[in-house]
């Protein structure tokens, strides 16, 4: 017999759900084979699976050591009855696992320039470099969410043992070449309240970057935003309807940008983004959009603005950086501890020597603010 505890990082959620990390290898049906037969309780009593889980409740499983081994990728104790483990601790991990802890320790010790912005028992937030992946795109990917599981077990090398039940990370995506704040859930309570106040929309994300042209006055862009896929690029159309520039009904996003101009000078503006909606490419595809794409863009941006750019200050991607994130007032619960605070991140040297370099000098009240530790 196998038992664990129900920790904080596993308490909230279905049994069923729990179940399919606990035994990743088991399919659907014979878990609920065993949940009918007994094999599978919770409590010491029989479950159908779809009970939430709570604080130091006990799932018991009834395999032999073979069979445990098996579907759950790890080996059992060895000793019926003694199997009792608090927080999803398990006796030792097989060589698959170890291979995604010695990944996770790659890319901390590799990937570089990530700073800590915040950190307590449910949040990190970290500031991503340009150049660097949030996400995984294929398999050997490195990437900030990798990056950020090695430093919580450089921190705590037990925590490898929540990691067979629980995974924290990343809430918020930016694009690889797109510099700043990326908000990550240590616990499964921080990376609800965090999923929670991004799809209701509360928390507050600006942004700056650079615009070719001269923007004179603050200006709130609307449309409906389609991504392809095969190049990788989202177009913009006013309206969602079958008969819009072939936009099939229902396959765009609704997407609003405020934009912001700082101060403007040779032919470009330094611009305060607010994303009030948050999809893929939005600022870059919004601002080409109405005449105005962000230098050294590829993708959306104007070619002979790009050149020059490359020619004169070496820059080969877009300027886009996620400068400060304003979180909602609560009252309760790890997003108490967030109540209202605001998190920043100064603009990377290369972004300001560029700006300087420009001319573009920001007022007093939009000045970055200090650097923050490095890790």
């Amino acid at each position: 017999m196998q038992s664990v505890t129900i920790g904080k990082n596993q308490a909230g959620q279905r049994l069923d759900k729990f179940l399919h990390k606990y035994l990743p290898f088991a399919g659907t049906g014979f878990l609920y084979k065993m949940l009918r037969k007994k094999n599978i309780t919770l409590n010491g009593k029989k479950a159908q699976g779809s009970e939430l889980l709570a604080l130091n409740d006990e799932v018991q499983c009834f395999f032999s050591d073979e069979t445990f081994a098996k579907f759950s990728g790890r080996e059992a104790s060895g000793q019926e009855g003694s199997g009792s483990e608090r927080g999803t601790q398990r006796p030792r991990q097989q060589k698959a696992s170890d291979v995604r802890l010695g990944e996770y320790a790659a890319a901390f010790k590799d990937l570089k320039g990530v700073k800590v912005l915040y950190e307590d028992e449910d949040f990190l937030f970290l500031d991503k470099p340009a150049g660097m992946l949030t996400q995984k795109a294929a398999a050997g990917d490195r990437s900030l969410n990798e990056w950020m599981i090695g430093y919580l077990l450089d921190g705590d090398p037990a925590f490898a043992q929540e990691l067979e039940t629980f995974r924290p990370g990343v809430c918020n995506r930016l694009d690889r070449n797109t510099s700043g704040i990326v908000l990550c859930g240590k616990s499964l309570e921080g990376l609800q309240y965090l999923g929670k106040c991004i799809k209701e929309r509360r928390v507050r994300k600006l942004y700056r970057t650079i615009c070719a042209g001269r923007l004179e006055e603050p200006i709130t862009l609307e449309g409906f935003l389609e991504k392809d896929g095969a190049e990788n690029k989202v177009r913009l159309g006013q309206a969602l309807s079958s008969e819009d520039e072939g936009v099939p009904l229902g396959s765009a996003s609704y997407v609003r940008t405020v934009c912001r101009p700082l101060c403007a000078a040779s032919g470009c503006t330094l611009v305060e983004v607010e994303l009030i909606t948050g999809k893929s490419h939005q600022i870059r595809a919004h601002l080409a959009s109405i005449g105005h794409p962000l230098i050294g863009d590829g993708k959306y941006g104007r070619e002979s603005v790009n050149r020059r750019m490359r020619e004169e200050y070496g820059l080969r991607h877009q300027l886009l950086h996620a400068c400060q994130v304003q979180f909602p007032e609560e009252t309760s619960g790890a997003g108490g501890r967030l109540s209202r605070r605001i998190i920043s991140s100064p603009c990377p040297q290369a972004f300001l020597r560029l700006q300087a370099g420009l001319g573009l000098t920001a007022p007093e009240a939009a000045r970055d603010c200090a650097p923050t530790k490095m890790r």
